[in-house]
């Protein structure tokens, strides 16, 4: 996303407990096209890399002691390869040092930076589909690496 323009417009807004000003994230991921709201241009994956980059920036801002969270990232690989999806990666696995990290990728280059792996599948069973999650040991990672 090294073309991505963003900004954030602020504007006055009623006074509530959320304070006085209304904060707008405008984006636009195309060269030549004016930011608009992210909301409305973003795909899924363009969404989950904006919101890495935005947590990568604030990593020095939490506090020490303060409660990890747990990030969810959801298509972080849409469109991406190779040297872009690597920083995509360690910017992850920075984020993981000081929050659980949960990311659904199919892209080895993102998924090898991960402590744990897990296998996410739909099935049909007694004509109904179902969803199961199965923790890979190191052997089964491997092999699941490989085949990618």
């Amino acid at each position: 996303m090294e073309r991505t323009v963003f900004r954030i417009a602020v504007e006055a807004a009623e006074w509530s407990a959320a304070g006085s000003d209304a904060a707008h994230f405008l984006v636009s991921p195309n060269t030549g096209e004016e930011p608009r709201p992210m909301e409305r241009v973003a795909s899924g994956g363009e969404l989950s890399r904006i919101a890495l980059a935005l947590k990568t920036c604030l990593i020095g801002s939490q506090a020490q002691g303060e409660t990890p969270r747990t990030l969810v990232f959801d298509e972080i690989d849409a469109g991406i390869g190779g040297s872009a999806a690597e920083g995509v990666a360690r910017r992850l696995k920075a984020l993981a040092a000081g929050s659980q990290v949960l990311c659904v990728t199919h892209l080895a280059q993102i998924a090898c930076f991960a402590d744990h792996h897990y296998r996410v599948g739909k099935f049909e069973r007694e004509g109904r589909t179902v969803a199961e999650i199965e923790e890979l040991d190191a052997k089964a990672s491997t092999r699941r690496l490989a085949a990618c």
